[in-house]
């Protein structure tokens, strides 16, 4: 067992969504965790990562002002909050683990399965 994010879906425009990346079955002594997400067509981009340590977070480009990364350390889980989404936020999203603070996709290792989100009316 690796990684697992779920919590995608069909959300209307403006709606919110908050995605959950199951950390208790990773062994792996990650630094920190990474929310990456990609569209139809598209390549693969970065929105945020937290340090395991200290909770630091991180934020690119794509979703800022519009996502909240978070962790809670006691339940192994790692969250990202998305609000205000749009139709172009349509993606799989993607969380995964390096053994570094970085927002480059190459620095993450280990990867969950992705959770699709769809944003429609």
């Amino acid at each position: 067992v690796q990684l697992q994010a779920s919590g995608g879906g069909l959300v209307q425009p403006g709606g919110s969504l908050r995605l959950s990346c199951d950390t208790s079955g990773f062994t792996w002594d990650y630094y920190a965790i990474g929310w990456f997400r990609q569209a139809p067509g598209k390549e693969r981009e970065g929105i945020s990562y937290i340090r395991r340590s200290d909770g630091s977070t991180y934020y690119a480009g794509s979703m800022m002002g519009r996502a909240t990364v978070s962790r809670d350390n006691a339940k192994n889980m790692v969250y990202l909050q998305m609000n205000n989404l749009k139709p172009e936020d349509t993606a799989v999203y993607y969380c995964a683990a390096s053994n570094i603070a970085s927002m480059a996709e190459y620095d993450y290792d280990y990867w969950g399965q992705g959770t699709l989100v769809t944003v429609s009316s």
